[in-house]
């Protein structure tokens, strides 16, 4: 079975995507770094991949705010496509600065099929960036890719984080409907809306979202900063107490699971 192809966006301001293209390639996937002015100069160039990411970073310096202008962009000459590159069975990946476009796209949560902003991803309650490690349980949501019940330790990095819908029974449908996709939760594996916990206030603790067809997914977190085992930070610890280190870090599940469902699929 061949390697399903993964387009991994290049953009002014990205710094993210080495890491994931190198996360792909290790899940079995076929990533291909793509700049967004070749793949707008050309979109039919969409119907060679089987999986596109969005990864971190600022793109275009986060000017006006935090991925607005990769989206409009993207909005303006690429919207519909995209769309119809979800309803043809792709898989869509936006990793912190690439969720915050998805959301200014509109690609999630999308619970109307449309491009519509139904949220917002706005400036954490801490009032400035916050760097550090937090840990996540998924849920179980309509996302195809990644499973429910998981307890992930990644590092968060980001400025404009707090995810917060254009009004409250937004906010509930995204966790009764399924669109929420990863909790922050405290010690005692609770959502949170505790910082530091929630490093960023997110009402109810959400993490990432996924769309109504649950084919896109996109995580404030970074899974791409902690695929590797040397990337925990606890790896010397479990190193001498198991004796050796395991294959993946809790980052790797999100890339072999699209691969997986990806090459499932053909």
């Amino acid at each position: 079975m061949s390697s399903p192809k993964v387009l991994v966006l290049r953009a002014p301001g990205i710094n993210c995507e080495r890491e994931t293209h190198h996360a792909f390639a290790r899940a079995g996937g076929s990533p291909q770094f793509l700049h967004i002015q070749s793949l707008l100069a050309a979109p039919d160039q969409l119907d060679q991949f089987r999986i596109v990411v969005v990864p971190g970073g600022f793109s275009y310096g986060d000017d006006i705010s935090s991925g607005r202008v990769l989206a409009q962009e993207m909005k303006g000459r690429l919207g519909e496509r995209v769309l119809r590159f979800v309803e043809r069975g792709g898989l869509v990946l936006g990793i912190c600065n690439g969720f915050q476009v998805l959301v200014r796209l509109g690609l999630v949560p999308c619970t109307k099929g449309s491009l519509d902003e139904e949220v917002t991803l706005t400036h954490n309650l801490s009032n400035h960036y916050e760097c550090r490690w937090v840990t996540l349980q998924t849920q179980k949501s309509r996302c195809v890719f990644l499973p429910a019940g998981l307890t992930l330790r990644w590092p968060a990095a980001h400025g404009e984080g707090r995810l917060v819908a254009r009004d409250a029974a937004m906010q509930k449908l995204l966790l009764d409907e399924g669109y929420a996709v990863a909790l922050y939760v405290d010690p005692q594996g609770k959502p949170t809306e505790v910082y530091p916990h929630n490093p960023n206030g997110a009402p109810l603790g959400i993490a990432g979202l996924t769309d109504r067809s649950g084919r896109v997914l996109g995580v404030m977190p970074h899974p791409d900063r902690s695929y590797l085992p040397t990337h925990m930070p606890q790896f010397r610890r479990t190193m001498l107490e198991r004796g050796s280190l395991p294959e993946d870090g809790d980052g790797m599940v999100v890339f072999r699971e699209m691969v997986k469902v990806a090459k499932a699929e053909g």
